[in-house]
């Protein structure tokens, strides 16, 4: 059975510096999301969101734009705007878990309020003919949500709902519930994609027996603590190229000289770069000890010489 392996976006990570080079040293991913575009209230596009979708910046890419909102007409006038671009699809996000999004009654927080939802679809699909599709989680406070909301959806065409298999307050604790997502699966007479601890080979050929159906999986945490995954799951297999190492070390220190470029002053760019060795350091035969020596670089210069060392005296990585 054919399949498709899509990223799922991750805010502060994804963005288009990361999925060229990602692209370009691995591969695997056959279509990327971009992290959401919020507007909070003011009809104008920040141009940070507009860099990261311009199609210049992703010309060998498929991508899909994403919005946060809970408001139909900030739907509307981003659904024009990428249009302008050359996009036919915008995803609306309904998933992000974290309490900021959340309590304003976006992401996770908004799949309860199926008559809002339905609300903002009917205007969407009435007044613009942008491709709308979904991403969420199975509620915020129990997996029902969902299945309350999911008649709703069945009222329009979709293109997709891709759906985390988790609640909203879990974040990303816990495990994932696939007793509930098949129950999604049920319930709905749209595509489903699934979401959620994609992890490794093995799992990834778990799921596809548990899921015959499915035959479009979203890989989120685990494109960036594994990013070979991809295209082992597309070889079928669980072995590691040769320069493993080699490929990883080159994709670090391509995301850290653009990042350089576009971030202002050291300390921004140290950080930037920890938060993406909070998932790297996985990788590592010791990611503890990894993580540990990027945490005590205070500065740029004990940054590169962290980094120096791990990859000089870590002769493979798992």
């Amino acid at each position: 059975m054919s399949f498709t392996l899509l990223s799922s976006p991750l805010q502060g990570f994804t963005d288009f510096r990361f999925r060229n080079a990602f692209n370009e040293l691995f591969g695997g991913i056959d279509t990327f999301y971009s992290p959401y575009i919020r507007l909070n209230g003011k009809l104008v596009v920040k141009t940070a969101y507009e860099r990261d979708i311009l199609p210049e910046n992703n010309s060998e890419l498929e991508v899909i734009p994403q919005i946060m909102t809970n408001d139909a007409d900030e739907f509307l006038f981003v659904s024009n705007y990428v249009q302008k671009l050359g996009y036919k699809e915008l995803n609306w996000n309904l998933g992000c878990p974290y309490p900021m999004v959340t309590k304003r009654g976006m992401g996770a927080g908004l799949i309860s309020e199926a008559d809002k939802i339905d609300a903002i679809l009917e205007r969407v699909h009435s007044e613009s003919d942008i491709l709308v599709s979904m991403k969420m989680r199975m509620g915020y406070d129990d997996s029902n949500e969902i299945l309350a909301t999911l008649p709703i959806l069945d009222k329009y065409p979709l293109k997709n709902i891709a759906i985390h298999a988790r609640i909203g307050k879990q974040l990303y604790k816990g495990g994932v519930d696939l007793i509930a997502f098949q129950k999604c699966i049920d319930a709905t007479k749209h595509t489903l994609y699934y979401n959620g601890d994609i992890t490794s080979v093995n799992v990834f050929r778990e799921l596809q027996e548990r899921f015959p159906t499915i035959n479009h999986w979203m890989i989120g945490r685990g494109l960036i603590s594994d990013p070979f995954l991809p295209s082992m799951i597309k070889k079928d297999t669980i072995e590691y190229p040769e320069n493993k190492l080699a490929l990883f070390q080159q994709f670090h220190d391509r995301l850290y000289q653009e990042y350089s470029e576009s971030l202002s002053g050291p300390k921004h760019l140290t950080m930037k770069m920890f938060h993406f060795w909070e998932y790297f350091s996985s990788t590592f035969n010791n990611p503890h000890k990894t993580l540990k020596k990027i945490k005590k670089a205070k500065s740029i210069y004990k940054y590169n010489a962290a980094v120096k060392e791990i990859f000089n005296h870590e002769k493979t990585i798992r």
